[in-house]
């Protein structure tokens, strides 16, 4: 096919805004390397130690993100998201080739795995807050709808294919092999975005009763506070990030940790697991597409809305309806999921002020990556006491809780989305011989 032809094929985000496209490769390709990772340092670690070791590096990778989310948010509105970006991307690469060689010469330890997790866990938790505030610098309003749509659909992609490309490296090279393929899909990542074109950082205000930037230096503190005030100002966020807690604190972590128990003890062990996973996999695939092209005056509530569906994810599984219905209802979830993440980042990214966007996504990862290890830690014990399904259907309760306080408030049905979201109008171009649609009195428009 014709390299015009192919142009012509991608979304209007990927033809219209380089740097958005830069930005979209070099995240698609190390979001596929993010994937791989979790299954090679698991067989990894195994190989080394026990399950609690593995424990304890996958803790060491998720603490950061409540010790340091909040500092990397308002680094990054201060001294330029890509900046922060770019040096994330440099020092995952680095800790993940070390680990690499540690594994690959046999010199790993345990505790080493642990130290270096950290320091990943670390840049990973300051990159996310840059990048929610870094996307609405490479896209036009009017396709920031789109261009959020298109990188959660790499990591919904990437969930499912990840995995199964982790298997075949880890089984026919290692893990140390696995890994250094990682850190190589960091090189490229941070390539992309110094190769970006960006204009100077934001100082506008974004969306309705906005406050205009600070002039000059803001201390550090005063810019948490700042974050803070975007935040407890705006009900529909502040109900939104409880929402947001008690999912990531009671839903996911029960699905993670008591899903597989369940799996093993009443149905057909990894196999129904595999099916399960795979099918809400498939619908964050499915959900991610539809919310590139979903005409929506209120994202916010519409957000809410898909929240209290992914809220069900536990209730679910714990339901008893066999391993063909709880997987066809969490494609279901699936979809749900995808769609409330997607319009839950464009809702801040398009009523936030613009300085302010990584500060306030930053107390998003504190409440939902940082909480989540307690979570974790809870679910277990929670379970011997009042047995497996009690518990996953009591942890869908709380998060259906948390999700239908937030659906309540006035705020959150009334929110609209700002006036320059609206898609431009697209003139086809006309065919040679044929009347254009402009000049006879008509134009097309795609929304």
């Amino acid at each position: 096919m014709p390299s015009g032809a192919v142009q012509r094929r991608l979304p209007a985000s990927l033809r219209e805004h380089p740097t958005f496209r830069l930005l979209f490769w070099g995240q698609a390709l190390s979001v596929v390397g993010d994937r791989i990772t979790p299954i090679a340092i698991a067989f990894a670690v195994l190989g080394l130690g026990s399950a609690s070791d593995l424990g304890l590096v996958l803790a060491a990778g998720g603490i950061p993100f409540a010790l340091f989310a909040l500092a990397g948010g308002v680094w990054a509105d201060h001294v330029g998201r890509r900046r922060v970006m770019v040096a994330s991307d440099v020092v995952r690469a680095l800790s993940q080739s070390v680990t690499a060689a540690l594994l690959l010469t046999g010199t790993a330890e345990v505790w080493m795995l642990a130290v270096l997790a950290f320091v990943y866990g670390t840049a990973a938790a300051v990159f996310m807050p840059a990048l929610m505030g870094l996307i609405p610098q490479t896209v036009s309003p009017a396709r920031l709808q789109e261009a959020n749509g298109l990188l959660a659909l790499t990591r919904s992609t990437a969930s499912v294919a990840g995995p199964a490309l982790a298997g075949v490296l880890v089984v026919s090279a290692g893990s140390g092999e696995a890994i250094a393929v990682d850190a190589a899909t960091f090189v490229v990542s941070a390539l992309c975005l110094a190769r970006m074109r960006l204009g100077a950082e934001p100082g506008a205000a974004a969306g309705p009763g906005a406050a205009a930037a600070p002039a000059g230096h803001e201390p550090f503190l005063d810019g948490l506070r700042r974050g803070w005030h975007e935040v407890r100002t705006r009900r529909w966020l502040t109900w939104g990030l409880i929402a947001m807690c008690t999912y990531h604190v009671f839903v996911l972590p029960s699905v993670f940790v008591l899903g597989p128990a369940l799996a093993e003890k009443q149905l057909d062990g990894a196999s129904s697991w595999a099916a399960i996973v795979a099918c809400f996999g498939i619908g964050g695939v499915l959900g991610n597409v539809v919310a590139l092209r979903l005409p929506l005056r209120r994202p916010v509530f519409t957000a809410a809305l898909a929240l209290v569906g992914a809220c069900t994810q536990a209730a679910i599984i714990g339901s008893g309806l066999g391993t063909a219905g709880i997987a066809a209802l969490e494609l279901l979830a699936g979809v749900c999921v995808a769609l409330f993440f997607t319009l839950w980042d464009l809702s801040i990214q398009e009523q936030i002020p613009a300085h302010a966007v990584s500060r306030v996504s930053a107390y998003d990862f504190s409440v939902s990556m940082g909480l989540m290890p307690l979570g974790m830690a809870m679910a277990g014990p929670i379970a011997d006491a009042l047995g497996l399904q009690a518990t996953l259907i009591g942890m869908s309760a709380i998060g259906l809780a948390g999700a239908l306080a937030w659906l309540a408030q006035p705020s959150v049905r009334r929110l609209h989305r700002p006036p320059s979201a609206a898609p431009p109008p697209v003139v086809p171009t006309p065919v040679p011989g044929s009347a254009s649609p402009v000049a006879a009195g008509g134009r097309e428009r795609h929304a």
